[in-house]
């Protein structure tokens, strides 16, 4: 089992066909859903499941749904578009290893995100997201 952190490819397909958008207002809703070391997530990973999925506390499987920050974004001095979400937290004893944020209307991966090593909480688990911009936001296209 590993979960390895990247843009899946069945994402980058469905950015170039048209089938991702993630413009505030538009009919996708997109939602993070934690998962422990037992999950096997990685770029080929194309459509949500629960299996290896994280439990406990207030912990709903398929996650919350992500609000975005920051909309989609560009720097063309740099060539990179970028987006970022709010920070989402959960109440009570939840264990995760990683996360995947996809796209619940279509069930449709988009990426992987690694914790690098389990996190647990007691009282409260958050995954905050890092600072917006064209080297450091969640999602970076270059």
């Amino acid at each position: 089992m590993s979960i390895v952190q990247g843009q899946t490819t069945s994402f980058k397909v469905n950015l170039l066909s048209g089938l991702e958008n993630f413009a505030v207002g538009t009919p996708y809703t997109y939602k993070l859903a934690l998962y422990t070391a037992n999950a096997t997530l990685n770029n080929s990973t194309t459509t949500y499941t629960s299996v290896g999925e994280s439990s406990g506390g207030d912990y709903v499987a398929g996650g919350k749904v992500l609000t975005i920050t920051y909309p989609p974004t560009g720097d063309t001095s740099n060539n990179v578009a970028w987006i970022s979400f709010a920070n989402l937290t959960w109440t009570g004893s939840i264990t995760a290893r990683g996360a995947l944020i996809y796209n619940s209307t279509t069930n449709a991966t988009c990426f992987v995100l690694n914790f690098g090593n389990d996190i647990s909480s007691t009282n409260s688990f958050t995954v905050t997201f890092p600072t917006p911009g064209s080297t450091t936001a969640v999602l970076t296209i270059s």
